[in-house]
């Protein structure tokens, strides 16, 4: 009897053409579900019978309470070799083996600096304009010579800097653990404080791992700390940012606008604020939606099914 294995969220219905399943078919019965669903128990319902779970990114959490009511699940795969919405430790005690993905490409880096873009040359709101048969009605911000403040300085921050660089900005960066070694190394001012970085930045990019360190980094004090000219863009993690304060200052000018491709809510329910700003520009959640990663992805996924069905698991997280 074949197992079966379920494939959430394939929201692009595409999990199954972007790469090679026939290598696992004669083992495994897939079905990819393309919808999001938010219920439990219908998400039970759905994958209940299912001993391989394949699922993307952090779109569906993985708690205890769920794991629990999965006594079948043995082999739960995520894209992407961190997701913090899985409780490891309970998989680990139920016995079900969590593995990851590699990626591919530079996706959401491209995403940040499309938003930016669109922010500084008010993209969308001309867009609209001719739309409506109207003709110029914003006037741009130019970017050379302007300061970017970038907010970690990793893989995707410092590919932020390189770009702000290629525009002709000056870059600066902060965080907890930025040395000036490391911020010389990529050729970016450091500044001496998170606050010294807030009001000295035309644009702040956001590029921190979500953690107890991170998480409410900038509250309402910290926007008002930036210019009113200033810019905010974030595809890292939403609740590093308080939603309420990033609305609040949106609303009443502490800041000029804002990007963000992630929220605390996925997908962003319907009567959301956060869909009626009209000074924040927002994307669905897409920096990491390519056609390199989605790729990787899935070849990651095949991989980890086969091996793991000859005894032999492959990146591993519990």
């Amino acid at each position: 009897m074949k197992l079966r294995c379920a494939i959430l969220d394939d929201y692009q219905q595409v999990a199954l053409s972007a790469a090679d399943w026939s290598q696992v078919m004669d083992k495994v019965e897939v079905k990819s579900i393309s919808r999001h669903i938010d219920q439990q128990e219908e998400l039970i319902e759905q994958i209940g019978d299912c001993e391989i779970v394949v699922i993307m990114r952090e779109r569906t959490p993985f708690r205890a309470s769920l794991l629990a009511r999965l006594p079948r699940l043995k082999l739960l795969i995520t894209t992407g070799m961190r997701n913090a919405s899985i409780d490891l430790e309970a998989a680990a005690s139920q016995g079900v083996t969590v593995c990851g993905t590699g990626g591919a490409g530079n996706a959401t880096a491209e995403l940040t600096w499309a938003l930016l873009l669109g922010l500084a040359r008010n993209i969308v709101q001309e867009h609209n304009a001719i739309r409506g048969g109207g003709w110029q009605s914003t006037i741009g911000t130019d970017l050379y010579g302007k300061t970017l403040g970038v907010l970690g300085l990793g893989k995707l921050g410092s590919k932020i800097a390189q770009f702000g660089q290629a525009f002709g900005m000056k870059v600066m960066a902060w965080s907890q653990n930025l040395t000036q070694e490391r911020a010389e190394e990529a050729g970016v001012q450091l500044a001496a404080s998170k606050e010294e970085l807030l009001e000295n930045s035309d644009f702040v990019s956001i590029h921190l791992v979500l953690s107890d360190r991170t998480r409410g980094l900038l509250q309402a004090e910290d926007l008002k700390r930036m210019r009113p000219t200033a810019y905010l863009i974030n595809t890292s993690r939403a609740p590093i940012v308080n939603q309420a304060a990033l609305a609040e200052a949106l609303q009443n000018g502490w800041i000029a606008g804002a990007a963000v491709d992630v929220f605390e809510v996925e997908p962003l329910p319907k009567d959301d604020i956060y869909r009626s700003l009209p000074n924040l520009l927002t994307t669905p959640h897409i920096g990491y939606v390519s056609q390199a990663n989605y790729e990787a992805f899935y070849r990651d996924v095949v991989q980890d099914i086969e091996a793991y069905l000859t005894g032999s698991p492959v990146r591993t997280l519990a």
